[in-house]
């Protein structure tokens, strides 16, 4: 495949059109779960709050689906049987999932809530959800594998097709309209399910009726230890990289539930409007990776230079736009997920203190996905656990203590930003310049 257009298209217009595509899947992406928590607070908050203990495990699914779908996607190009092999182990990491799943979630939500009600809604959603775990590997995995082949349009259909099931699905589902009964939080799950079904067959549908040069053959797939040991070799960090964010919901969440579960809802709710802003700004980040890395084989150091600062304004704008509306309507935002006033004040000043670091935190993201770029994967792991794990969790905490209240969590992530961000710029300036030398 000729790609000589990552050097020789202006900067600006190449860093656009391999992101746009990334962005508005990643805006698809997002919206799946804030589209299901809509619905669900409109039940009670005690649904509302099931789904937001519910959720860092969901994140962990995608993380290990995409973290292993990223590997398929690195070596598709060189080795012929990894699509098939690669296929065929996302299919059995999603079948362990939905039995593993179902053996511990009763303990896992029953560390963060005694509220009988909250976790009896939890284990039914997640049930339910997590019998669709196969789907979501299996289909993340063909997102993959299009966007190796360059037809990442494929994917913002495929998945743009899931969504708009979901959408009509969730009320007649969650209230019971129509020809079907009222299931509330199980028709939640069910939604969301379906919707990951038709992605998933949209997928197929495009892979037999407009071929792509990868095959798969599921029938006839061969274990090859070469190959599976370089999928999890290249997998498996990429998978920790992205589940940091459910190690560190589930433990704020811990940290919350002892002020009460008014804060864990809020959380929930506020995580899930975040993604609506961090993930966009991935796909920027997914985008400018493979220029990154081509422009620097090509000896184009300057214009690597140029994707890097060009990516970072995109960021930067995104996440400025994020802080004017958690500024401008925090009410509204939180109302999407609670009738409750006491919880949408509650809400109105997490939103507003988190999102103080936003426009910080754009730096970090970007010097992580240049170093992923530059071949650098452990400095951006680096970057990864300091903001998630190394930072943000004792700041918390101790802050929380402190101050004897939520607001030290809230507090923490904008402190935790600015530290990261410094620490981003030292890791990528130190490792470009290294990689120039």
């Amino acid at each position: 495949m000729n790609q000589t257009f990552m050097k020789e298209k202006k900067v600006i217009p190449l860093v656009f059109s391999m992101s746009m595509p990334m962005v508005l899947s990643m805006l698809v992406n997002s919206l799946f779960n804030i589209v299901d928590s809509y619905f669900v607070a409109k039940v009670s908050e005690a649904a509302m709050t099931a789904l937001s203990l519910v959720y860092p495990a969901q994140l962990v699914v995608t993380a290990v689906s995409v973290g292993f779908g990223v590997g398929i996607n690195v070596l598709i190009a060189f080795y012929m049987g990894a699509a098939s092999l690669g296929t065929a182990l996302s299919l059995l990491h999603g079948i362990l999932t939905t039995v593993v799943y179902r053996i511990i979630m009763p303990h896992f939500l029953g560390m963060f809530t005694t509220d009988s009600e909250v976790l009896g809604l939890g284990i039914v959603y997640a049930n339910i959800a997590f019998a669709f775990a196969p789907i979501v590997t299996v289909g993340i995995t063909y997102e993959k594998i299009f966007q190796a082949v360059g037809r990442m349009k494929v994917s913002m259909i495929s998945m743009m097709v899931g969504f708009i099931a979901n959408i009509i699905l969730d009320p007649l589902m969650i209230f019971g309209i129509g020809p079907f009964p009222r299931m509330e939080t199980a028709g939640a799950a069910w939604a969301t399910g379906i919707g990951q079904v038709l992605t998933l067959l949209c997928y197929f549908g495009f892979y037999f009726c407009r071929p792509i040069p990868v095959k798969i053959n599921l029938q006839n797939v061969k274990w090859d230890s070469a190959i599976a040991g370089r999928l999890y070799s290249v997998g498996v960090p990429a998978a920790l990289n992205m589940a940091l964010s459910s190690v560190l919901l589930s433990v704020i969440n811990g940290i919350l539930s002892v002020f009460g579960q008014g804060y864990v809802l809020v959380f929930g709710a506020y995580y899930k409007l975040q993604s609506f802003i961090y993930l966009p700004v991935s796909g920027i980040i997914q985008g400018i990776r493979p220029l990154v890395g081509y422009n620097y084989g090509a000896g184009e150091h300057k214009r690597v230079t140029h994707i890097f600062y060009t990516a970072l304004v995109m960021a930067v704008v995104i996440m400025t736009a994020g802080t004017i509306l958690c500024w401008a309507v925090p009410g509204w935002l939180i109302g999407l997920f609670t009738t409750n006033p006491d919880t949408i004040v509650l809400g109105i000043d997490a939103l507003r203190m988190i999102s103080l670091g936003f426009i910080i935190s754009a730096v970090s993201v970007t010097c992580q996905g240049a170093l992923e770029g530059l071949g650098k994967g452990t400095p951006s792991l680096v970057i990864s656990l300091a903001r998630y794990l190394f930072l943000i969790i004792p700041a918390a905490f101790i802050l929380s203590r402190v101050m004897q209240s939520a607001s030290g969590v809230w507090i923490a992530f904008p402190v935790t930003e600015v530290i990261a961000a410094v620490i981003s710029v030292w890791v990528y300036k130190r490792r470009h310049h290294d990689t120039e030398g």
